[in-house]
Order: structure tokens, then sequence, then C-alpha cells
């Protein structure tokens, strides 16, 4: 019996077993590479199809990738403006790429967000090779045509948040990790190493989530005495420290009066930011800073401000859709993965494969399933790849054994749990396209039913079943990243697909509840019909489909997340339209000031911002509540000369900033708004409030 067989064994005498150091590749057949070239090609087409629908997207982002292709400075810090007044609440390596591409091309939705989308095409290329390697090419598209699908995968590779780049290196990373566990080059482990610390530029601690299962594999399982086994990953943390650390390292010895200050920290650190609001505040809720305040978890139903966690979380209403379709089945093919393999020589590969992307994905699984902090849908594209892979992989091994009944049993039994809960994710939006959830659920059945037979199939008729299995397994998913790519997406909390009933209501103190105590209701993220922002718990927008997950409601300020409107929660979640009249009033001698307006809060001030491509400051960063610039540095700024406008805005603005810190509630955002409003010229143009801060109250006009 062979090290793979455990119950398996396929008629006939097995295979040869490969040296198990490094197993010979095995050969792809001729329609491998068309089929990998027609898979790519398509999903560029995915992911590039009515792109610029989205506008700007994340107005926040887009505001900080327009400073920073006007100012060299912004670029490397991340700064919100090019007058340098505060960073992004990230480090700025996801900026970089979409600042270069505006350089290069100009100011445009296209110019923003294409590179993301070829980030989202270089992914699922590369996920592909690192299947592939061991598996097969079957497995590597089937793998890669599962990522492609995976509707917040689709959603977050035509988005300009950092997610996309996230992505990306987690998946070169694993692939390093891999090529190293074959002969234990110490190049690749190195390469995975400087792979994690961009990542880490990226998105700070997330992108070393799945450092420990990957570290702790190699340690076990490479072909190599423990003594360099352990030398090559201490080689491979130094690369990591060095090409993260860079940039930490300047940021933290430059002179804090000469850098834009650290947004979204309290007090102008990076490592703060790190460990704090961007790290273990995540995981425990306590977010000095954020929207409520730094509390903590709590909130009803075991969960958080965030919604209720839990084992079944990414299962539940507002995170399925997201990205759930194939979790069951990943688990099932893990496990199916490591029972063929655990006989297997400490070196081997294939099983070094799934225990690397098992571990991945429970890591992330566990994490983002109990985490009190802030957590978004778009997080779970996080998990994307490491079920694709898993799927890939478990699927083709299981089809190589397909001959024997507890391989077919197995593989019929996976497509059939994905068709029923495919069936049961696609009923939350029963009225959309209600045909396609009995079409998947009697297709998918049907196609268990004969695999489950496949000892005594063959040929063609086997391959059918397998076809028709495959196309049900990825049915409901492509159905809503098709959803997804019709629709435009815009603000700060976007999601894939349909709107869903029984979701949480948005993110709160408890179903239907958003931090701080405001009713939830349906925001929308850029849908057609109705006004954008308006709806109900169900996230139906008036005259309109809704969006789900983006149910916060009529929050001050604000209308949602598109259409005409003074963004949503007072600016929180997506910038204001601004009006030609607001517009010009900006411009007018816009080259005499460093900052032609201010506002409170990084969205209010990215729509002006982008409006004009003139440098306007966010006061208090995203949540308007970091303490910058005090009021003491407002007053010498505007002393100075060097702020035209104050932009007044109804919620946010109003409230000086709603996050716990020192900005939030009566800190530094609420006096410098009371001082103004005490002290300078106020005019209205357009229906927008601004302040004249060149002009005192008391002179006349």
């Amino acid at each position: 019996m062979t090290t793979y067989d455990r119950g398996f064994r396929a008629a006939g005498p097995p295979p040869p077993t490969p040296p198990a150091a490094l197993p010979a590749r095995p050969e792809d057949p001729r329609w491998a590479r068309p089929a990998l070239w027609g898979l790519l090609a398509l999903t560029t087409v995915l992911y590039l199809w009515s792109l610029g629908a989205s506008g700007y997207a994340n107005q926040f982002y887009s505001a900080a990738v327009q400073a920073g292709s006007e100012s060299w400075k912004a670029f490397f810090f991340g700064s919100s403006d090019a007058g340098n007044s505060i960073t992004v609440d990230k480090p700025p390596a996801a900026l970089w790429p979409m600042a270069l591409s505006v350089r290069l091309f100009g100011l445009s939705s296209w110019a923003i967000l294409v590179p993301e989308a070829l980030m989202g095409v270089a992914t699922v290329g590369l996920l592909y090779a690192a299947v592939r390697r061991r598996f097969g090419a079957a497995a590597g598209l089937i793998a890669a045509a599962t990522l492609a699908v995976t509707p917040v995968a689709a959603l977050m590779f035509r988005f300009n948040n950092p997610d996309a780049l996230l992505c990306l290196l987690m998946v070169a990373a694993v692939y390093c990790v891999l090529r190293a566990l074959e002969d234990a080059r110490t190049k690749w482990l190195v390469l995975a190493g400087v792979c994690f610390g961009f990542a880490f530029l990226t998105k700070t601690l997330q992108a070393w989530l799945i450092l420990p299962p990957l570290a702790v594999v190699y340690a076990v399982c490479a072909p190599a005495k423990s003594g360099r086994r352990m030398g090559q990953l201490l080689l491979a943390g130094v690369a990591m420290a060095v090409s993260g650390g860079w940039w930490v390292a300047i940021v933290e010895l430059w002179p804090k009066s000469s850098r834009p200050y650290i947004g979204g920290s309290q007090n102008n650190s990076f490592l703060e930011l790190t460990f704090g609001y961007n790290g273990l505040g995540r995981i425990n809720g306590n977010e000095t800073g954020s929207v409520g305040g730094g509390g903590g978890g709590g909130g009803g139903n075991g969960g958080g401000r965030w919604g209720e966690t839990g084992i079944g979380r990414l299962f539940g209403s507002d995170m399925g859709g997201q990205i759930a379709w194939l979790l069951p089945a990943a688990f099932i093919l893990l496990l199916a993965g490591i029972w063929l393999t655990w006989r297997a020589e400490r070196t081997d590969t294939r099983r070094a494969a799934f225990l690397v992307w098992g571990g991945a994905m429970l890591m992330t699984f566990a994490t983002f399933s109990f985490m009190s902090g802030i957590f978004h849908q778009y997080y779970n594209i996080a998990l994307a790849p490491y079920i694709a892979a898993i799927v890939g992989m478990g699927a083709a091994m299981l089809w190589e054994r397909r001959t024997t009944v507890a391989a077919s049993m197995v593989l019929a039994a996976t497509v059939a749990v994905t068709a029923v809960w495919s069936y049961v994710l696609l009923n939350r939006s029963p009225d959309w396209h209600p045909w396609l959830r009995w079409a998947v659920l009697i297709g998918g059945l049907a196609a268990a039913a004969g695999l489950s037979a496949g000892a005594r199939l063959g040929g063609r008729p086997a391959l059918g079943l397998a076809g028709l299995g495959l196309a049900a397994s990825l049915a409901g998913p492509l159905a809503y990243t098709v959803d997804t790519v019709d629709t435009p997406h815009r603000g700060s909390i976007v999601t894939a697909g349909p709107a869903v009933s029984g979701g949480m209501g948005g993110p709160g103190g408890g179903p239907g509840r958003f931090p701080g105590g405001f009713p939830s209701g349906g925001f929308r993220d850029g849908a057609n019909g109705g006004p954008p922002g308006i709806g109900n718990g169900n996230g139906q927008g008036q005259n309109g489909q809704g969006r789900q997950g983006n149910r916060l409601g009529m929050l001050p300020g604000g209308m949602g997340e598109g259409g005409r409107r003074g963004g949503g929660m007072g600016g929180l979640l997506d910038g204001p339209d601004v009006s030609s009249k607001v517009k010009a009033a900006l411009e007018k001698n816009a080259g005499d000031y460093t900052w032609v307006a201010a506002a409170i809060g990084s969205q209010n001030a990215a729509g002006y911002q982008l409006a004009t491509r003139e440098p306007v400051m966010a006061i208090g960063g995203f949540n308007g509540s970091d303490p910058s610039p005090t009021l003491a540095q407002f007053k010498e700024y505007v002393n100075q000369g060097r702020i035209h406008y104050f932009i007044s805005s109804g919620g946010m603005g109003g409230m000086g900033g709603m996050g716990g810190g020192p900005g939030g509630g009566n800190g530094t955002s609420a006096q410098i708004s009371s001082w103004i409003q005490a002290n300078f010229k106020k005019v209205t143009v357009d229906g927008t409030t601004l302040y004249d801060l060149t002009q005192k109250a008391s002179d006349k006009s």
C-alpha cells in the first residue's frame, strides 16, 4: 500500500512513489495552457468590466492617491492631502501602485482602479501556479477559477482598499514557502519573508496572521536538518523585518514637526497605530479613537460592537454570501487531504501543501470568527485564496482515487453539501433569480448521486458528472460575482452580491445598531434606483434594490454611500458630492494657500479635495477623533494664512468627531469647530456652509 492510500487505493498497481523530498511535477496535458490563458483572459474582462462606474470608490484612499501623485512626500508617508497634514490610518504600500498610475495617466477612476484589477488577475495566476506544481493543471484551474468567482474577491479586486495588494502578497508568500519546502532552498524562504514584510506595509498585523502555521510547517517538514531549518527561518525573519521595518524606522525617527500626523493614532506614533487601533484593538475591541470609542467588546448575542462573534459568524446572513459558498467543502477536503497523506514521510510536499493552505485558512477563519473589534464583510477576501487552493487540491486528489468507494463517497458528499449550502445562501435573497437556487440544488444533488457510483463509472460519463458538480458548486458565487461587477460600489463599507434577508442590519452593539446607538437602516453603495442611503433594516433601498451589509441607516449628516449626499454619517462612510459653485469658490486663489479648506473627518475632506484637486485638511483623521491638529496648531495655520475655508458639515462635523479618543466628543475637532464659528465669517455657497478664515466675524464685507 502506498503512503497515499489510507483506504482509497485505486484499482490496478499503484504509481511508483517519487522521492519524498522532491516529487516530480505532474506533466501538463495539451489543453492546460490554453485553458489557463482563457481563464486569465475571462478574469481580466470580469474585473475590468464597467470599472469606472464606481467613480473614486473609497474616496478616503482616492484622496491619498491624488495627494501622492502631486507630492512625493505625501506619496512616501501616505498623506491624505498634498499639504501633508495627516496620513491615512494604514501604511502606504497599497497606495503606491495607484499613485504611480495616476502620475502616469492623470486622475481618474480607471487610473486608480485598474492596478487593483490587475492585482486580482495576478493573484489568480499565481494561485494556479502554486497548486499546479504538486497537484496538476486541473487542480490549479479549479483553484484559480474558484478564487476568480468568489464574490468578495471580485469586489475588492475592483476597489481601492488595501485588501487587493494584501491578498496578492499573501498568495505570493505561500507560494514561496511551498517552493522552499520542496528542496529547502534558502532563497525561497527569504523571498517569503520579503512578501510578509511588504504585506505588513500594506495592512500591518493582518499580514502576519498566517505566519505561525507556515513557520511551524516549515520547521517540521522541510527536507533539511533541524539546525538548518531554524537558521533559514531566522534569515526569513530578518528579511521580513528589513522589508517591513525600513519604512517604520524612517517614520518613527523623522522629526514629528516636519512630517504628517500618523492618522488613526492618538500619540502621533505608527507603532501605537500598529499595536493599538490596527492591532490588538481589532482583536479585543478596545480601539481607542474608533467609532463609538475604545470601550472594548460587548454587545448583544455574544458579539461586540461589530456584530455577533462565534464559530458561525462567517456563515451568517451578512457574511455567508461574501465568502462561505465553498467553506464547508474546504473543511471536508482539507480533512480528506490530510487523511490521505497522513502516513507520508515527514518531507512529503503534498501533505505540506495541505498543512500550509489549511493552516492559513484555519488561522484566518478563527480570527475573523471571534475578533471583537472593527470587522467588515470585505475583510473576508483574505480567506478566498486559501479556500480556493484547498478545494482545487482536495478535489483533484479525490478524483485520482475516484474508483475507490471511499473517495467517490467523499467527493459526492462534498458536492452535495455544497449544493445544499448554496441553496441556503441563495434563498436568503428569495426574489433574486429564484430559479437559480433550484437549478443549483438539483444539479448538485444529481452530480453527487452519480459521483457516488464513481467506482462503476468511467470515461466521459464520469467527466460529465464532475463537470456538472463543479458547475453547480460555482454557479452561486458566480451569480453573486456577476451582480457585484454590474453594481457600482462607493464608500467605506461595501459588500458583494444582492441584498439578503435576516441580516444583522449593520455593525453595532447588537443587531441593527451602530456603535454609539444609532439605529440601523439600509445603506447603499451606489446601486441604481432611489435616494441612496435611505432604506430599511433588510437593505432594500427606496425604488431600487438595496445592498446587503451596509445597513447603517439614516445617520447624522448623510444619506449613505451613493448619489447626491452629504456623506454617510456626516462624511464618515463616504465623501460628499460637491457642486460646481462650491468647487469654484474653493479653487479661487487656491495657489495662495497650503490648504484651500479644512473639514472634520477624512471622508468629508476627501470629497472636496477630489473635486478641486487641491489639498483639503482632514481635521481629526478618518473618525474625526485624532487630536490633529491641536487647536493651537490650527490657530497658527490660520494666522499664517495657510487655510482659506472651513467647511461646516452636519453630523460628525457638528459633533466634533465620534471617537472616544482625545479628538472626539469635546476634543480637538469640537474645539476647532467652536473657535471658528465664534470668530470667522460664515458664508453659504449653493447650500454649503463655509467659514472664510481670512475674514473675522466682525469684519464688514
